[in-house]
């Protein structure tokens, strides 16, 4: 068992496009599909596996290609300090000025590393003033609870 480490900040309308967020589907459009799912069809089965916009299931990380991973740790708790240095780093940026509360962003570092510690994925996202968004994970590999059978894109 070890954790993957992804980071992504971009284009909020990006980020809120569905179809490079989620993968195709494994069911193809029929010539009678309406015109909008066949497109939405197209755009994932080309875009999906190499885009590095955030998937909509943190789990589907697993699925991208293995440049994405930002880094991979052994313990939670180190994946977690990974999670607290780029909330540190970043926080100065973040739109809310609530979001940027010491005390807020060190809970969610527990947090974080509490929910690895059972398995759990971790995803955060934060506005960095408009149009940019952050979308930190953490992901569980070997195996994940979510997709068992998915291969790990970057072995210990």
């Amino acid at each position: 068992m070890h954790f993957h480490g992804y980071l992504w900040v971009g284009d909020k309308a990006v980020f809120d496009k569905e179809s490079v967020r989620r993968p195709p589907s494994p069911v193809e459009p029929t010539t009678t599909s309406p015109p909008d799912v066949v497109e939405r069809y197209r755009e994932a089965v080309a875009e999906w596996r190499v885009t590095e916009v955030p998937p909509l299931e943190t789990a589907y990380w697993l699925m991208k290609p293995a440049k994405l991973v930002q880094g991979t740790w052994k313990r939670p708790k180190e994946a977690a300090e990974w999670l607290g240095h780029c909330l540190t780093s970043y926080a100065p940026r973040f739109a809310a000025q609530a979001d940027q509360d010491t005390t807020t962003l060190t809970l969610k570092v527990t947090y974080a590393a509490d929910m690895l510690s059972w398995g759990g994925d971790v995803s955060l996202g934060y506005y960095l003033g408009r149009p940019q968004f952050l979308s930190l994970a953490l992901v569980m590999c070997s195996p994940n609870r979510a997709l068992r059978d998915q291969p790990c894109p970057v072995d210990l």
